[in-house]
Protein backbone atom coordinates (compact mmCIF):
# COMPACT_ATOMS: atom_id res chain seq x y z
CA UNK A 1 0.00 0.00 0.00
CA UNK A 2 2.74 2.55 0.67
CA UNK A 3 4.52 1.79 -2.74
CA UNK A 4 0.33 2.77 -4.00
CA UNK A 5 0.59 5.84 -1.54
CA UNK A 6 3.54 7.12 -3.00
CA UNK A 7 2.95 6.50 -6.48
CA UNK A 8 -0.29 8.78 -6.37
CA UNK A 9 1.38 11.21 -4.26
CA UNK A 10 4.20 11.69 -6.86
CA UNK A 11 1.48 11.79 -9.57
CA UNK A 12 -0.14 14.79 -7.86
CA UNK A 13 2.83 16.65 -7.16
CA UNK A 14 4.18 16.67 -11.06
CA UNK A 15 0.49 16.90 -12.29
CA UNK A 16 -0.11 20.26 -9.88
CA UNK A 17 3.64 21.69 -10.87
CA UNK A 18 2.87 20.49 -14.91
CA UNK A 19 -0.66 23.24 -14.09
CA UNK A 20 0.53 25.50 -12.17
CA UNK A 21 3.38 26.04 -15.76
CA UNK A 22 0.84 25.08 -18.64
CA UNK A 23 -2.66 26.83 -16.87
CA UNK A 24 -2.32 28.71 -14.06
CA UNK A 25 0.70 29.25 -11.03
CA UNK A 26 -2.28 29.03 -8.33
CA UNK A 27 -1.75 25.31 -8.90
CA UNK A 28 1.09 25.49 -7.02
CA UNK A 29 -0.86 25.76 -3.98
CA UNK A 30 -1.91 22.25 -4.85
CA UNK A 31 1.36 20.91 -4.39
CA UNK A 32 1.97 22.99 -0.98
CA UNK A 33 -1.10 20.98 -0.15
CA UNK A 34 -0.13 17.67 -0.85
CA UNK A 35 3.59 18.34 0.94
CA UNK A 36 1.42 19.89 3.96
CA UNK A 37 -0.40 16.34 4.09
CA UNK A 38 2.73 14.61 3.84
CA UNK A 39 4.55 16.44 6.59
CA UNK A 40 1.72 15.88 8.80
CA UNK A 41 1.54 12.26 8.19
CA UNK A 42 4.81 11.93 9.02
CA UNK A 43 4.29 13.20 12.47
CA UNK A 44 1.29 11.63 13.18
CA UNK A 45 1.06 8.69 11.56
CA UNK A 46 -2.39 9.65 9.94
CA UNK A 47 -3.35 9.58 6.63
CA UNK A 48 -6.74 10.25 4.83
CA UNK A 49 -5.53 8.51 1.24
CA UNK A 50 -4.22 5.45 3.70
CA UNK A 51 -7.85 5.28 4.84
CA UNK A 52 -9.49 5.62 1.33
CA UNK A 53 -7.14 2.83 -0.07
CA UNK A 54 -8.11 0.54 2.22
CA UNK A 55 -11.77 1.07 2.08
CA UNK A 56 -11.44 0.11 -2.02
CA UNK A 57 -9.62 -2.68 -1.17
CA UNK A 58 -6.24 -2.16 -1.81
CA UNK A 59 -4.07 -4.07 1.16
Amino acid sequence: MERILRGIAGFMILLSLALAVWVDIRWLWFTAFIGANLLQSAFTNWCLMMMILKKIGIK
